[in-house]
């Protein structure tokens, strides 16, 4: 009797497990997404749980490339989605030419209108294709752009938006950075810093080169206040780790770049300089999450407070991160975590 009742619970779990594996989802493919092909991953333990599209920063920052070590072990309670955007990684190297020149740049403006439509369409896609009401989007840095433009625009999409390291005023938040900075530069007489600071003088620029300096600089003094992720997370899948794809992430990440600071003489616009959602975001029809790094200074927490208490919706939470700044370490994951987890 005890053996068969031992037996019985022995059958029940492997057939639990076997239930699980098949229930299990693990693709990877190019899907027709604004009229071109954009590279997407879909991978969970069970295909019938939430679904949460993250969106990378960067513009050009993509997160398939990498094994699962900081986000892995949600896939036994989400659906976790991966998109390289219009312009990035593989989705970039699918669709721009063998060579990529400034012609090439200045011919194939990117535009976060055109990127939220691209968004937008993912997610109906994906409802469609795994069978969900809604999935939850989680944007870091310029994927906050994009995030709250697309659950501003279609909330009945989504369940929550969560923001990390939110744009809220880009230019001025930029403006902000470079008095911080140059305020702990002057404090550690960091005279090299100070030196190209002053050269530079305060934003705007019309040189996406200069941005560029100044962020080096910001990236510089975020890292001496803060907790860096561990080195295993930025370990690439065997898949990616060749030549082609590293040089789609580079060219992608350059080519995303431009577009985003903008470059004045080759009459390439900037799209950071456009969002301001202080004058266009501050109505959401869905739970709102903020999750801000204490030590970031590109998008300054003082700038992302101000914004949330203007903010409205159904339930917004504003998430104050130690030890993180602007992107991802240990307690933000662990924070994004507790937050979907929740919902």
């Amino acid at each position: 009797m005890i053996y068969k009742f031992l037996l019985i619970i022995v059958l029940s779990l492997a057939s639990g497990r076997l239930a699980a594996q098949s229930n299990s989802i693990n693709e990877e493919a190019f899907i027709s997404i604004g009229g071109i092909e954009q590279w997407v991953t879909i991978s969970g333990e069970d295909k019938s749980k939430p679904v949460i599209l993250f969106l990378h920063g960067g513009p050009g920052s993509t997160m398939s490339q990498y094994d699962g070590a900081a986000y892995g072990y949600w896939k036994k309670d989400f659906v976790l989605v991966n998109w390289d955007q219009r312009g990035a990684g593989r989705t970039f190297g699918k669709n721009a030419p063998e060579v990529v020149d400034e012609d090439y740049w200045i011919e194939n403006p990117l535009t976060v209108e055109q990127m939220s439509a691209d968004g937008i369409e993912l997610s109906e896609y994906l409802i469609q294709h795994l069978g969900q009401p809604k999935i939850t989007l989680i944007g870091t840095s310029w994927g906050s752009i994009l995030g709250a433009k697309m659950a501003l625009a279609r909330p009945d999409l989504f369940s929550a938006y969560v923001g990390h390291s939110q744009v809220v005023d880009f230019s001025g938040g930029l403006a902000l950075a470079y008095g911080e900075v140059t305020k702990m530069a002057e404090t550690a007489k960091d005279h090299e810093s100070l030196d190209l600071l002053n050269l530079l003088g305060p934003p705007p620029y019309e040189d996406a080169k200069k941005e560029g300096q100044l962020l080096r600089i910001v990236k510089k003094y975020e890292r001496q206040n803060s907790i860096p992720a561990p080195e295993s997370w930025w370990k690439l899948k065997s898949e990616y780790d060749n030549e082609k794809d590293a040089t789609d992430r580079y060219a992608g990440d350059d080519y995303s770049f431009i577009h985003f600071a903008g470059f004045k003489k080759m009459g390439i616009k900037s799209m950071g300089a456009e969002v301001d959602f202080m004058k266009d975001g501050l109505i959401f029809e869905i739970p709102v999450y903020f999750i801000q790094g204490e030590e970031d200074l590109l998008t300054p927490s003082k700038l992302t407070k101000e914004y949330f208490d203007l903010v409205k919706a159904p339930k917004k939470e504003f998430i104050l991160v130690p030890g993180a700044a602007h992107g991802h370490n240990q307690a933000v994951i662990d924070a994004q975590y507790k937050v979907v987890k929740s919902l």
